[in-house]
């Protein structure tokens, strides 16, 4: 059984009103919380990074259990799309800042609950200050420059770093906590994986129900590691399989070399974390796309309209290209478009097309490599499209 994490001193004094006893009965009458245990609780600050998918899950069963204070990290809006996963938010939320559907929920399931609101990007520049009056950390992002942030930041202030990632039909959960005798996110994966290797929620899906399951991990372990019960995730990651209703557990050790939890730390401070995962810089980005060349949809939409000789080609998968597309485009999916060089001509001139225009840009690439020369990506891809050419066309 690990120690809570929460001092004596913070939670000794800590008072309940006779409702907060009976809301909170269920928990006082196990052995394993008692009054005790819902004090310290009660003292408690988590700072949760992202109310979306994972983080409505977290938030809500934080708020419900008697956490005395949550803060909200969240720059975006609702959207349409959030709704199948973000719990948090409603359809009447759509166009609302998240943070502030998130704390109307939050205070209508604990009205106790002091929820503090920040409206901003966790960066290198506000994260130690965001974190230092917090006690446990809960990562909720779907994003590498993120995730190694709020792991060097937890590691350099010695705080628990509650992680979990979710992806289609799998998640994963562990707790990243070097100052508790375990590895950190680095000991995992020393190295960011190349940019646009692995696909986001947004580019792949995820099954709306899984961060539930993955969120309720991380929520369960963060009251653990206050209670001060049970073996907590602590160099074990778990790993969820909801095609298969499995889970297996990883066995997660401190790697002695790593560069900021190792026995020789190189890193002492925060870096750029979108350089280091090899995410482009503003100026990068644009030199970039400056390189690709563009056609904007208000044009494309002139060329089908003047029947102009030319192939459009999506490179979406077929249950994308299922929901909508451009009437005439070509389907060559990304993934397939090596081995279907054959299919094109190199005489004709091309218009690349996908979502939102990243993928294209790599199709453009592929096919400037094999020779092909009158290329064209479409700049803000379907979605752009649906906004501009055709606002009957579904977005997804």
């Amino acid at each position: 059984m690990a120690a809570s994490i929460i001092p004596e001193s913070r939670w000794t004094d800590v008072q309940f009103s006779n409702d907060e006893i009976a809301r909170y009965s269920r928990h006082l009458i196990m052995p394993e919380v008692t009054l005790e245990g819902q004090k310290k609780l009660k003292a408690a600050s988590i700072l949760c990074i992202g109310t979306g998918g994972l983080g409505s899950p977290i938030a809500l069963y934080l708020a419900a259990a008697g956490i005395g204070r949550l803060g909200l990290v969240d720059p975006d809006v609702v959207d349409f799309s959030n709704l199948q996963r973000q719990i948090l938010h409603g359809t009447d939320d759509v166009g609302r800042k998240k943070l502030n559907s998130a704390k109307d929920k939050i205070k209508a399931v604990n009205p106790n609950v002091q929820v503090d609101l920040h409206d901003c990007l966790f960066r290198s520049e506000n994260a130690m200050e965001l974190v230092q009056d917090y006690d446990i950390i809960v990562d909720g992002t779907d994003n590498f420059p993120t995730r190694y942030l709020s792991n060097d930041v937890c590691v350099l202030t010695k705080k628990p770093n509650v992680y979990g990632s979710i992806f289609r039909f799998d998640g994963q959960a562990t707790v990243f906590a070097p100052h508790l005798g375990g590895p950190c996110y680095r000991c995992m994966f020393p190295e960011p994986p190349p940019p646009g290797m692995v696909p986001s929620c947004a580019e792949g899906g995820v099954l709306g129900v899984l961060p539930g399951i993955i969120g309720v991990l991380q929520a369960i372990e963060a009251v653990k590691l206050i209670l001060g019960v049970g073996d907590p995730l602590i160099g074990r990651l778990i790993n969820f399989d909801a095609l298969k209703m499995r889970f297996r557990e990883f066995k997660v050790r401190p790697d002695p070399n790593c560069p900021i939890c190792g026995k020789n730390p190189t890193i002492h401070e925060l870096i750029d974390y979108e350089q280091f995962c090899g995410l482009p810089q503003a100026d990068e980005e644009a030199k970039q796309e400056m390189a690709v060349p563009g056609i904007s949809v208000v044009d494309l939409k002139a060329k089908l309209d003047r029947k102009d000789p030319f192939v459009l080609v999506d490179v979406r998968e077929p249950y994308e290209y299922e929901i909508c597309h451009i009437p005439g485009a070509r389907l060559i999916p990304l993934g397939e478009l090596p081995s279907r060089l054959s299919e094109l001509d190199s005489a004709d001139e091309i218009v690349l097309q996908c979502k939102g225009g990243t993928r294209s840009a790599r199709a453009l690439h592929v096919l400037s490599d094999a020779g092909f020369r009158k290329l064209y990506n479409l700049e803000g891809g379907i979605m752009e499209w649906a906004d501009r050419v055709d606002p009957s066309m579904p977005k997804y």
